[in-house]
């Protein structure tokens, strides 16, 4: 039986964590298309916007006070920064040169950033050897996918896939921002608060750098659009903090090994996408990084011997 200091995940958190990695790959697949008429900074900008009214509407109907403090919103503008406006649009430029399955197990890289930025920079999170281990099995399973001559060529592809690395380790610094300066915000507030910051920025980046957005979109590129916004953006954070809330931070990071499979399936079977044996090969080594860095499985293993 799990102690209460160590969430479980019952059938709600397990449904949920299942609809988040859905959500969350498909993620990858709505940007895809989305990229096909529009540039991928106001790509971003189109989902932090459109997400932002629904979380606000949750917020105010939840009762949940909105700060007023000049420190708690440039927590928020730093949060926004870290966790919207830099890491989708580097993983949506990166999608403009690489497959969606490809950009989604590098962004998968993300717990491995997160345990090892959290071990340099959290006094309560030490950089253990088995995080260690963990972070380094994600980075051999990076170098399998990116292949020998990544750092000798400047093939744009090469370039595409350090922009969702990159992105990996902005998630991950944000984690530890989050900790740091909105540990005691409300959750539902703090991603209202993260994604009104990530508008704030993305509104004079996006029309400085790529001009007004356009608005005569295909039917099918505005689907993509309010999908990534509504589906892959408020409501996945709604999702995510209650099953925060139910399973815990350990039990919410096995989602980063279920949404590679989602957008590499969705990627195939809708855009006809085609991964390499070196991306399936690196994402099977990053999955068990992963694994190791967790903990769980590994301990319940050697249990079992010592038994």
């Amino acid at each position: 039986m799990a102690s209460p200091s160590s969430p479980a995940i019952d059938l709600t958190a397990g449904l949920l964590l299942a609809v988040l990695a859905l959500v969350w790959g498909g993620s990858f697949f709505f940007a895809e298309i989305a990229l096909r008429e529009l540039p991928p900074l106001t790509v971003t900008l189109f989902r932090v916007t459109l997400a932002l009214p629904v979380l606000f509407l949750v917020v105010r109907l939840k009762g949940i006070a909105i700060p007023r403090g000049v420190r708690i919103w440039g927590a928020y503008l730093g949060m926004g920064a870290l966790n919207n406006a830099l890491p989708f649009s580097l993983i949506f430029w990166g999608q403009t040169q690489i497959e969606s399955g490809l950009a989604s197990i590098l962004n998968g890289t993300t717990a491995v950033f997160g345990a090892v930025v959290a071990g340099l920079l959290l006094k309560d999170e030490p950089l253990t050897p088995q995080k260690l281990t963990g972070a380094t099995l994600g980075f051999l399973g990076v170098a399998v996918i990116m292949g020998p001559t990544a750092l000798t060529s400047l093939d744009p592809r090469n370039l595409a896939q350090l922009a969702v690395l990159a992105a990996a380790c902005s998630y991950a610094l944000a984690s530890v921002w989050g900790k740091l300066f909105l540990g005691d915000q409300p959750p539902l507030m703090n991603a209202l608060g993260m994604v009104t910051g990530s508008t704030v920025l993305m509104v004079p980046l996006a029309l400085y750098v790529e001009g007004a957005p356009r608005f005569d979109l295909s039917v099918e590129v505005w689907g993509a659009v309010i999908g990534v916004a509504v589906l892959s953006t408020a409501l996945a954070y709604l999702m995510y903090f209650e099953i925060l809330r139910r399973a815990g931070s350990a039990n919410l990071m096995l989602v980063t090994l279920l949404i590679p499979p989602v957008a590499v399936s969705l990627g195939a079977g809708v855009l006809g996408e085609q991964l390499s044996r070196e991306a399936v090969l690196g994402f099977a080594i990053i999955g068990v990084g992963l694994i190791v860095t967790d903990g769980r499985l590994p301990r319940r293993v050697l249990g079992r011997r010592q038994v």
